[in-house]
């Protein structure tokens, strides 16, 4: 799971904005308490980002509770994605991690 969980929506759900997410990620992916997602169409085209916002205490390696709320604009095509990127202040490439969870709109 690549140290995320999403708790309210699953893989090819139809979404709508403004889109509420709810789950739990690593603390290592947060920095300053949050990470960035954002929703993107069948074309990589960016709808709408967000950052995700802790709801605990991200200084540990253990699970913490986010929430994150998108607005994202109309989109020209059926289907896309909801990418979750941890926050990478290092900017080292190999301390990048990506989740990605296709939806439909």
């Amino acid at each position: 799971t690549k140290g995320i969980k999403v708790f309210n929506f699953t893989s090819g759900q139809k979404i709508t904005s403004p889109l509420l997410v709810s789950g739990e990620a690593k603390g290592t992916w947060f920095f300053e308490a949050s990470f960035p997602v954002k929703v993107v169409d069948a074309n990589g085209q960016v709808l709408g980002s967000s950052p995700a916002s802790a709801k605990g205490d991200w200084m540990t390696e253990n699970y913490v509770p986010f929430e994150v709320k998108i607005d994202f604009q109309k989109p020209t095509t059926t289907s896309g994605e909801i990418i979750f990127h941890n926050d990478n202040p290092s900017g080292l490439p190999d301390k990048d991690i990506e989740f990605r969870v296709p939806v439909t709109f």
